[in-house]
């Protein structure tokens, strides 16, 4: 699966904050019907593809992520979250450049040399506890700044949900981690990474396969929504009074789906509330800290 760990589960928490206050949702309007048309115009192709990423998540990756945590310390599977987290802030440095955001460039190139210094070369998130904020930033976000379009919606063989934007975005992801350069025996580590990932998106993937009528279209719509959310920073303009609601849902929210990552440290990591800075004009979802996959 290609939507593991921190990722799914800010997707699930992003998209059902949309869902709840008409940010997005179903309609059967014609005028929107084409639209999700037009983002989906290969829905047929892509149900099947999920399908076939849902039984090899089945009978293969959630076999092996179950054994995983059975054996592993909770110390090692936050160690290999950090270590993977803090080489792909590169990434992120890169493209805090590419569109226009310096000061946070030099914050995030901060919290990579602390954490590769005193952190033990990234086994440990000293940053974040000296007050250096964990930023995601990627190619395919840099283009949707630069104006590139997000193109169709595409589910990929054993990678899971992407865009015909995302793509090459997520080419030059791979190109910019120095992970991607390095043998033996990080590339093995890689291996255990998606693992890890995969045992910590337990509780996601339980709470969209028990509350979704359309476990597909809730995972596009999660995705989608995610993204978006990710290109604006985390701002989402509404129109209602929503302060208390939010407070209400997102506590709701985040007891159901970290139920299953109590126990594991690095999950703790990954989940953060959303806090609502002002609830009549907008809605700001601060970035969460994703040390995983």
């Amino acid at each position: 699966m290609g939507i593991l760990g921190g990722k799914l589960q800010r997707m699930v928490v992003v998209f059902l904050c949309a869902q709840a206050y008409g940010l997005s949702g179903c309609s059967t309007t014609a005028s929107q019907d084409l639209s999700l048309s037009e983002v989906d115009p290969y829905e047929d192709i892509n149900r099947k593809v999920y399908a076939f990423n849902m039984t090899v998540d089945e009978y293969v990756a959630e076999p092996v992520a179950n054994a995983y945590k059975a054996v592993t310390p909770n110390v090692m599977q936050a160690g290999v979250n950090n270590f993977f987290g803090n080489l792909k802030t590169i990434n992120t440095v890169i493209n805090d450049v590419l569109q226009g955001k310096f000061q946070q460039s030099v914050e995030d190139s901060g919290r990579f040399l602390v954490n590769s210094t005193m952190g033990l070369g990234g086994l440990l998130d000293i940053a974040t506890d000296m007050g250096l904020e964990h930023h995601e930033e990627d190619f395919d976000q840099t283009f949707a700044v630069w104006g590139v379009p997000q193109g169709s919606y595409l589910m990929l063989p054993f990678l899971g949900p992407s865009t015909t934007r995302g793509i090459p975005g997520s080419v030059l992801d791979t190109a910019a981690n120095p992970a991607t350069y390095v043998g033996m025996p990080v590339q093995a580590l890689q291996v255990l990474e998606v693992v890890n990932a995969r045992a910590n998106a337990d509780g996601a993937l339980k709470f969209i396969d028990e509350a979704a009528l359309d476990p597909y279209v809730f995972t596009r719509e999660s995705y989608l929504q995610w993204r978006n959310n990710l290109i604006n920073d985390g701002n989402i303009e509404i129109n209602d009074d929503l302060d208390k609601a939010l407070l209400d849902f997102d506590e709701a929210l985040f007891d159901e789906v970290n139920d299953a990552e109590l126990e594991s440290e690095g999950s703790l990591d990954n989940m953060k509330p959303i806090a609502v800075e002002d609830a009549s004009e907008t809605v700001k979802a601060k970035p969460i800290p994703n040390q995983g996959f």
